[in-house]
């Protein structure tokens, strides 16, 4: 039989089983998604490899090449296509 992962309990009280050593809470993660910008279209852990590296906008992320975004922990293969579709809607693009 394949366990849940450990009992944890946030700072906040919430309460959520996880299998990984990964501190974060589930509950508490996505109260804080975006609702409104590009960084609402990633998974919870590239969202945060950018928001961690200072790239909160389309325009800044211009400015980084796809191989970069890539180096950030957290942001993977599934993360580059989305962020390009979201680029090219603003009319912008990676760095070359």
């Amino acid at each position: 039989m394949k366990t849940k992962g450990t009992l944890r309990t946030c700072k906040a009280g919430h309460q959520y089983y996880k299998s990984s050593d990964c501190p974060v809470c589930p509950v508490c993660e996505q109260a804080k998604k975006p609702e409104e910008d590009f960084l609402r279209l990633l998974s919870a852990p590239a969202r945060r490899a950018l928001e961690n590296a200072g790239i909160r906008t389309l325009t800044h992320l211009s400015q980084w090449r796809e191989d970069e975004v890539l180096e950030l922990h957290g942001a993977g293969p599934a993360s580059i296509p989305r962020l390009r579709k979201a680029l090219a809607e603003a009319g912008l693009r990676f760095k070359i």
